[in-house]
């Protein structure tokens, strides 16, 4: 079934990626006249003057605009001059050195989703972090109004904001392009699992964002994006292969940002920070990734706790001869599926893009036959790993 039917299909597999229908979203001109707020197109990126935003006479009508573009136009917008006074960056660019500092004097490194660890200096939760180190330079710097409304634009009311800093060293390598959380960062047989109305919900859920607290020029290797990418519907299943890696590798585009400058993307754009050429440029940015307030459950549930209870039934049930699906239902049921939230620097992406879930370790559990007592120990440190 065409990817173009009226009948859009029901479920998506790597079969549904095609370079040429790819090639046809995202081969187009981005409009400046469809966007009236817009100083200039630039690279098919939409490029806004802050300061004409914060003087606009209908805020919604922003809002509008910022959601259309998004959504069904390029995927990405660069707010210029969105942190104004040069001091407030330069505030928490302190801060961020202090916390890298920090992180080299205890001999910890953060890993990377989608580059060699070492690459860069990283700090996860870097908005916890920064807040307990230098309360009042969070608050001047997080008040920031472009922050707010684009946040709100895509998300509305009740978004939660959180923060990594990433500091690509010159010499710093290119990540591989990518899409981001949620079905982002599940491997292409996970994400296939999911139907293909959840693929189109995925990147409603996220905002992505990036501040730059230096200024980055093109040799410094700030991110690289596939303008209009983020509307191909098998997108979640076609960036990891060859094809479609290199199509973006020849065709991606690169702008250079001020400080204070940011930028703002739908998740689902191809994108990947690029490489540092620079001598000495250490390039500083601010990576915020806003989520909705709806993503999450009704109700809190010890699952730890459930997992306890459940598990000995479970293992006897499939000791007993229960098939497969059954343990399985059982597990979804029970245990939490998802990975995250979490804390990295305690419980890095090891071995893939995502720690093991609860649910991980309840079917490592069964496969390898631990006790009860086994569980509920690994069950404790998984826990204890993703506190704050």
């Amino acid at each position: 079934m065409s990817l173009t039917s009226t009948h859009r299909p029901v479920w998506l597999s790597e079969h549904d990626c095609d370079l040429a229908d790819f090639r046809e979203l995202v081969e187009r001109t981005t409009d400046r006249a469809d966007y009236p707020y817009a100083r200039a197109v630039e690279q098919g990126v939409l490029l806004y003057d802050s300061d004409r935003l914060r003087a606009a006479d209908a805020p919604s009508e922003v809002r509008a605009e910022l959601v259309r573009a998004l959504a069904d136009g390029p995927g990405i917008v660069v707010l210029e001059g969105a942190f104004p006074d040069p001091a407030v960056v330069d505030r928490l660019t302190a801060v961020f050195d202090a916390l890298i500092a920090e992180q080299r004097a205890a001999g910890t490194a953060a890993g990377d989703h989608f580059a060699k660890p070492g690459a860069n200096d990283r700090v996860w939760n870097a908005l916890e972090k920064a807040a307990l180190h230098d309360p009042a330079a969070f608050a001047d710097y997080y008040a920031n109004d472009m922050l707010a409304l684009v946040s709100t634009a895509w998300l509305g009311p009740g978004y939660q904001v959180t923060s990594q800093v990433n500091v690509v060293n010159p010499g710093g390598a290119a990540q591989t392009v990518h899409r981001d959380y949620h079905l982002g960062f599940l491997s292409n047989e996970a994400a296939a699992a999911y139907p293909a109305h959840v693929h189109r919900l995925s990147p409603a859920l996220t905002l992505q964002g990036a501040v730059a607290h230096c200024d980055m020029p093109v040799e410094s290797g700030p991110t690289m994006y596939l303008p209009h990418s983020q509307r191909y519907e098998p997108g979640y299943l076609a960036w990891r292969l060859p094809a479609f890696r290199e199509y973006f590798e020849a065709h991606h585009v690169q702008l250079p940002l001020a400080k204070g400058d940011a930028v703002f993307f739908n998740p689902a754009l191809f994108h990947a920070a690029g490489t540092n050429r620079s001598a000495d440029i250490r390039r500083a940015a601010n990576l915020l990734q806003v989520s909705s307030a709806f993503g999450r459950a009704m109700e809190t549930v010890d699952r730890e706790a459930v997992v306890n209870a459940v598990y000995p039934v479970l293992r006897d049930r499939v000791d007993g001869g229960a098939g497969a699906d059954w343990a399985e239902n059982v597990i979804a049921a029970s245990a939490e599926g998802y990975p995250f939230p979490t804390n990295l620097d305690a419980d890095p992406p090891v071995d893939g893009l995502a720690p093991p879930s609860q649910a991980d370790t309840v079917r490592r559990a069964l496969a390898e036959g631990w006790t009860p007592e086994a569980l509920r120990e690994e069950l404790r440190a998984g826990a204890e790993r993703r506190e704050s």
